[in-house]
């Protein structure tokens, strides 16, 4: 059975505001118990969650913020952004909401990379990360594909292409990311495109995608705080994503120890959104392990 949808409309309505280094942040929270961050990916926002939002919220007290330069989130024009700056937003939010019990992370995409960052302060005590959950990411900067779009905005000429990139250039870059039976509606097509637009984020689109040698700068540190014992991982894995897809799968399993991966098969880069009542499933078994008493486990579904 389908997952209720949120309609970006009424998401927006229950957003709140907080200010993160003198610019205004967009966040969600709803439920009560364990405390779970959601980090999106490039180039969307906590909408991305929206079929989760419910059936998570009512067994722990979710949170989510459109990142600095997403969505409906403040987008400065003359900002070096970084996905260390990110992480810092993570743990301010924390703070706003007086969390400063262990946290647990579910992360997509760019937001991976984030979550590996928080992984990293936790072992240096800098933070308490209980588990992490990682969807579609490119955690090893060694096996990431990148769109053509993508390579167009790291390249001199980057501001250009952001300031024209189009809804049409939305749709060619998502249709090659999906999987092949999953395609977004043009409603949600819709909202993405004015989730990008909201402030005029097409101006800073090519600073965003920043975050793509700040991969490579940070891939040891963050490779590392994957390796480190302590903190549970598991990795749900839309395998037919060109991205980030069975080759990310791939090497986790060479580098991480005692893996635990998830392949979805006909998912594409979005599993949360394509196959929202799988994720589910396997992110609440994940829970309801033994977060002390980890095996090696690969699943398929």
């Amino acid at each position: 059975m389908p997952m209720a949808e949120i309609p970006l409309c009424v998401w927006r309505t229950r957003g709140q505001s907080f200010t993160f280094r003198g610019q205004s942040i967009r966040y969600w929270t709803a439920g009560q118990g364990e405390p779970l961050l959601l980090l999106h990916g490039f180039p969307t926002a906590s909408w991305d969650w929206h079929y989760l939002w419910g059936p998570l919220t009512q067994r722990f007290r979710v949170i989510a913020c459109d990142m600095l330069g997403f969505g409906d989130s403040a987008k400065p024009v003359d900002h070096v952004y970084s996905l260390m700056e990110q992480a810092d937003l993570q743990q301010a939010l924390l703070a706003e909401l007086k969390i400063d019990q262990p946290v647990h992370l579910l992360a997509h995409d760019y937001g991976g990379s984030v979550a590996q960052e928080l992984l990293a302060r936790h072992h240096e005590q800098r933070t308490t990360i209980a588990s992490c959950v990682f969807l579609n990411s490119g955690l090893f900067p060694e096996s990431c594909r990148m769109l053509l779009i993508q390579k167009l905005l790291l390249s001199r000429l980057g501001w250009l292409v952001g300031r024209s990139f189009g809804r049409d250039d939305l749709v060619r870059s998502v249709t090659q990311v999906y999987g092949p039976c999953t395609h977004p509606s043009e409603s949600m097509l819709d909202d993405f495109w004015s989730l990008i637009v909201a402030n005029r984020g097409t101006r800073i689109l090519h600073k965003l995608v920043g975050y793509v040698p700040e991969r490579r700068l940070h891939r040891d540190r963050w490779v590392g705080a994957m390796q480190h014992e302590g903190v549970p991982l598991r990795f749900i894995n839309g395998v037919v994503d060109p991205l980030s897809g069975a080759h990310m799968v791939e090497r986790y399993r060479q580098l991480v120890p005692e893996p635990d991966t998830v392949q979805l098969q006909g998912i594409g880069h979005y599993p949360h959104t394509e196959a929202p009542v799988q994720v589910l499933r396997h992110y609440l078994a994940f829970r309801e392990q033994p977060l002390n008493c980890y095996q090696p486990k690969v699943a398929w579904s």
